[in-house]
C-alpha cells in the first residue's frame, strides 16, 4: 500500500477525505505517525489502526488538527465582538455556526461574548466537527489552564467552575450550543446563518477545496452575514465569493 492507497482506505474507513489536504504537509504528518508507533510500513500501520482503538483516535486527532484555546488571538476577537454588537441591533435572532469547532473552546468563546452583550436569548449556536470523540469532549466543557489563558479574570470567575486542575464551563453557556458531527468537505451545509466562524482549519486544505468551502460558506450566510476566519487565513479574493471586508479576518456577505 502506498500513500494514495492509504488515503483511499482512510476515506472508506473514517469518512475523511485526505485528498483534500495539502499533500506535502499531510504526507509528513502520516509518516511521522507511522514512525511514532514503530510501524515499518504503511500496511503495518493500517493493521495497527484496524485493531487498536487508542491508535485510531490518535490518528484522527493528529490528522484533524485539534489544537485550540478560548479567544484565540484576543485582539481579533475584540473586533468580532464589535461586529456582533452591531449586528444584534438589527436582528431579533442571531444564528451562528462554529465550524470545525474541535474541543469547543471557540463556540464557548462566542457564547460568552453573546452572554456579556445580553444576547443569550437571541442567539443560537451550532458547533460542528468531523471527530465525534472531540465533540463529546466539547460537550463536557472541561479545560486545562493553558486552554483558558486568554479568558479575562472576571469572566473566568463568572463562566467557569474550578475543580482541581480543570475549569468547567457554566451550564447556562453550555446550553446555548448544539453540537453536531459535520464534514466540511463531504457534507452539505445548512443555511440562513448570520455568522459563520471557521478558524485555523481551511489553511490545511488545498486550493480547490478552500474555494469550494468559501463558496459554500457564502451560500450559507444571509445577506449581511459575517464569516470570521483564522489569523493566518486572509481571503485575498474575497470579492469572488460575494464578500466585502468588515474587519481584519472578518468578511461580510454583500
Amino acid at each position: 500500500m502506498d500513500l494514495v492507497d492509504f488515503k483511499k482506505w482512510a476515506l472508506k474507513e473514517f469518512g475523511i477525505d485526505l485528498f483534500a489536504y495539502k499533500e506535502n504537509q499531510l504526507h509528513r504528518r502520516i509518516l511521522s505517525l507511522i514512525s511514532r508507533v514503530g510501524a515499518k510500513s504503511i500496511d503495518e500501520y493500517v493493521g495497527i489502526l484496524k485493531n487498536n482503538e487508542m491508535q485510531r483516535q490518535k490518528f484522527l486527532d493528529f490528522i484533524t488538527i485539534n489544537v485550540t484555546e478560548f479567544f484565540r488571538n484576543p485582539e481579533i476577537f475584540k473586533e468580532f465582538e464589535k461586529e456582533i454588537r452591531n449586528m444584534t441591533l438589527k436582528n431579533n435572532h442571531i444564528k451562528i455556526w462554529s465550524a470545525a469547532c474541535s474541543i469547543g473552546a471557540e463556540p464557548y468563546s462566542i457564547a460568552i461574548i453573546a452572554n456579556k452583550l445580553g444576547y443569550s436569548s437571541k442567539c443560537s449556536i451550532i458547533a460542528t466537527d468531523i471527530d465525534t470523540t472531540i465533540l463529546n469532549k466539547a460537550k463536557k466543557g472541561e479545560y486545562i489552564e493553558s486552554e483558558i489563558k486568554n479568558v479575562e479574570k472576571q469572566d473566568l470567575h463568572k463562566y467557569f467552575r474550578n475543580v482541581g486542575d480543570k475549569y468547567i464551563v457554566d451550564e447556562n453557556i453550555k446550553n446555548m450550543i448544539t453540537y453536531k458531527r459535520h464534514d466540511l468537505i463531504l457534507d452539505s451545509y445548512e443555511g440562513d446563518f448570520d455568522i459563520i466562524v471557521c478558524r485555523n482549519v481551511v489553511i490545511y486544505f488545498n486550493q480547490d477545496i478552500k474555494e469550494k468551502i468559501y463558496k459554500k460558506f457564502s451560500t450559507s450566510l444571509k445577506k449581511g452575514g459575517l464569516l470570521f476566519v483564522g489569523a493566518t487565513e486572509s481571503i485575498y479574493n474575497y470579492k469572488e465569493y460575494g464578500f466585502e471586508k468588515a474587519s481584519t479576518f472578518i468578511y461580510r456577505k454583500l
